[in-house]
């Protein structure tokens, strides 16, 4: 398995010395490999940057493509890193909010309005951190071609492309827009697919002169991912996906059930979870009512509140950019799922 694959590379002292800043070359081209597999693109390894996280892979892509004052779209709500990350890279986030009512997906329309002479680059998540929203074909393409007719890059972060339930699939922009290839870079890593965020490998794959300055800032910032963790990732998306499959079904039951009980709590609205693992809900009707005794304001009060009476934690809008909602993950178990929302449920009405 993958820890074994590990304890191997830890005893065998080929492992113990500097390898290349891109990565093992056996796991830049497993990447590409599973990359075909898993997306429908095909890449060669050379185009494969292996980073210290999904979360480096970001930020390398972002300073590869930002020139000082570079706009940068981010759809919110969005994972708290990604306007941090365009700072870094003196990039300007320009923040495009999304609604409950479009399933808190963005449209060709508002990337439009927001679009200037300084937009260089448009964030794509599909699966969405935190609002589980998947894209379909259709969205998809619709907003790749907008990229293309703008000469827009595309940053797009697959790294829950695994997780997605019911009749939403994941699909690969540069995949369903082939033309997007040569101005499009895609993140991912091992981390959700496999549950090895503690491992820190991730990976980008860009256009090669992309990809060439990628590596050597790399190689200036970080050198190589640790060997044993690219030994561990190397068994883990060289294997098949079985023990993928049955994780989804897993997160598809936790997803439909935390959904169903989230929804029947009076003040709460919850659209169903497309993917990730996160119910993102509108928690604005609990906002200005006293709840044992107390007042939250906002949805950071209530988080504060809600942790401190009855110990449940959930990730206030505020970090996504979003006010009145509330991130809820549903990678745990059943019974503390279950728990978790009953005490929540009981603390509200009580």
């Amino acid at each position: 398995g993958i820890v074994e694959a590990a304890v191997r590379a830890a005893r065998d002292p080929k492992f113990h010395r500097y390898t290349p800043a891109a990565g093992l070359p056996e796991l830049r081209e497993a990447i590409a490999v599973k990359t075909k597999r898993d997306s429908g693109f095909v890449c060669d390894a050379s185009q494969v940057l292996v980073t210290n996280g999904g979360k480096y892979a970001v930020f390398v892509a972002f300073a590869a493509l930002c020139d000082p004052g570079d706009e940068v779209i981010i759809p919110a709500p969005y994972w708290t890193t990604y306007p941090e990350a365009v700072a870094l890279a003196d990039g300007v986030s320009v923040i495009v909010d999304t609604t409950e009512e479009s399933e808190f997906k963005v449209t060709v329309e508002q990337l439009e309005k927001v679009r200037t002479a300084r937009t260089k680059v448009l964030l794509f998540v599909s699966p969405d951190n935190p609002s589980g929203a998947v894209y379909t074909p259709e969205e998809t393409i619709a907003i790749g071609k907008w990229a293309v007719q703008h000469g827009i890059w595309v940053i797009t972060d697959e790294i829950y492309e695994h997780l997605t339930y019911g009749k939403h699939k994941f699909s690969s922009m540069p995949t369903l827009v082939p033309e997007i290839a040569d101005k499009c870079i895609i993140v991912n890593g091992v981390a959700k697919t496999y549950a090895m965020t503690g491992w820190r490998v991730g990976w980008m794959i860009g256009p090669k002169d992309v990809m060439k300055a990628a590596i050597n800032f790399q190689s200036h910032t970080t050198s190589n991912v640790s060997n044993v963790a690219q030994m561990a990732a190397l068994e883990a998306v060289s294997g098949d996906l079985s023990a993928v499959e049955m994780m989804r079904e897993a997160f598809s039951r936790r997803g439909t059930l935390m959904h169903e009980m989230l929804s029947a709590i009076p003040g709460i609205t919850c659209m169903e979870p497309q993917g990730a693992f996160y119910c993102f809900p509108n928690v604005r009707g609990l906002l200005g009512k006293s709840l044992g005794g107390e007042i939250a304001t906002d949805s950071m009060q209530l988080a504060d509140l809600v942790l401190d009476r009855v110990k449940v934690a959930f990730v206030p809008g505020e970090a996504f950019g979003m006010p009145g909602f509330a991130r809820f993950s549903f990678a745990l178990g059943d019974a503390d799922l279950k728990e978790g929302i009953e005490r929540l449920s009981a603390f509200v009405t009580g």
